[in-house]
C-alpha cells in the first residue's frame, strides 16, 4: 500500500498493492467489500457488498489519477445462488447510472475472506 491509500480510507493491507499504474493503464487488484477498519461489510449482502466493492475501485482510481470512464472492463465475482447474481449486478447498475463498461458476472463457490460474497476487479486504460 501506499500512503495516499491509506489517506483515501481504503484498509490497511501489509503486504499488497491495491494497484500499480505503467504507463496509460492502471493494474488493479480484486476490489473487495471491506471497511476502513478492514472488516467485511454486510456478511452475505451481495448488494451491499458490491456496492461497497465498487466505493473502494473508485476511491483506487482517484488516488492513482484515474476516473470512472477510464473503466473498460468489470468482473464480478459472486458467491450464491441466481438471486444473489442478480443483486449484485443491481448495484452495479445503480453505480454506473445504468452504463455498466463491458461486464462479465460470474458465480463461483467461495472468495478470499469469510462472510464474502463479492468481489469486482476492473480493467483501467485512460483514453
Amino acid at each position: 500500500m501506499n500512503e495516499a491509500e491509506i489517506a483515501s480510507g481504503l484498509p490497511v493491507t501489509p503486504h499488497y498493492q491495491y494497484a500499480q499504474r505503467v504507463g496509460s493503464q492502471l493494474f488493479l487488484a480484486g476490489q473487495v467489500p471491506q471497511a476502513a477498519d478492514g472488516s467485511i461489510v454486510a456478511p452475505g449482502d451481495p448488494y451491499a457488498q458490491a456496492s461497497q466493492c465498487l466505493a473502494n475501485l473508485s476511491k483506487v482510481l482517484t488516488v492513482h489519477g484515474f476516473a470512472t470512464p477510464d473503466i473498460r472492463r468489470l468482473v464480478v465475482y459472486v458467491v450464491g445462488e441466481q438471486a444473489d447474481l442478480s443483486a449484485a449486478w443491481g448495484a452495479v447498475t445503480a453505480h454506473f447510472g445504468g452504463q455498466v463498461p463491458p461486464a462479465t458476472l460470474l458465480g463461483v463457490a467461495r472468495l478470499g475472506y469469510p462472510e464474502q460474497v463479492v468481489e469486482i476487479d476492473a480493467t483501467v486504460v485512460k483514453g
